[in-house]
């Protein structure tokens, strides 16, 4: 098999993880599922040869496995800090710049103590990751994002209702 196919294959396994973690209430089980999640993606990224999103994924495996022992924001701003140095060490273009601002979202949904913003915020990087992996050619990436998002949502309305909650600001 080719590097290529290889890479898409650890995406179908990437995607069993991601789907089950938004099916979790707890956010320890959520970040358990992304940690696993993470390095498969890295590993895919590596094979890819997208330098950026492996480094940052690899962190990210790493910052998910953190997270489910605390929500310490000094380690969030630590995870941070890494991520930016790991970007400006990789840089190449827009591709660095979409996995950077993506790993800003979900790094901070990581370090939520609560699960429902951890979704709200991993919408928002999902999305630019779904962005990132149309433009770095990988398929199967894509539709694990697109798969990750339709999980967020799902286990969203089935622990919180139909609504995202925006909340309403009155004008006086």
């Amino acid at each position: 098999m080719s590097v290529f196919v290889w890479s898409q294959v650890l995406i179908v396994i990437a995607i069993v993880f991601d789907i089950a973690s938004f099916q979790f209430k707890q956010r320890q089980q959520i970040v358990c599922c992304l940690c696993v999640s993470g390095i498969l993606i890295s590993v895919h990224f590596i094979l890819l040869e997208q330098w950026t999103a492996a480094g940052l994924l690899m962190l990210a495996s790493i910052r998910y496995f953190c997270s489910i022992f605390t929500t310490s924001k000094r380690l969030m701003s630590v995870f941070l800090l890494s991520a930016l140095i790991i970007t400006v060490g990789t840089f190449s273009g827009l591709l660095s710049v979409l996995s950077f601002t993506a790993t800003l979202f979900q790094t901070t949904a990581a370090f939520c103590q609560s699960d429902q913003r951890l979704r709200q915020l991993m919408i928002v990087g999902t999305s630019l990751w779904l962005v990132h992996n149309y433009l770095a050619g990988s398929p199967t990436a894509v539709l694990m994002e697109v798969l990750f998002i339709g999980s967020n949502l799902v286990g969203y309305y089935r622990y919180y209702g139909v609504s995202l909650q925006v909340k309403k600001v009155a004008i006086e």
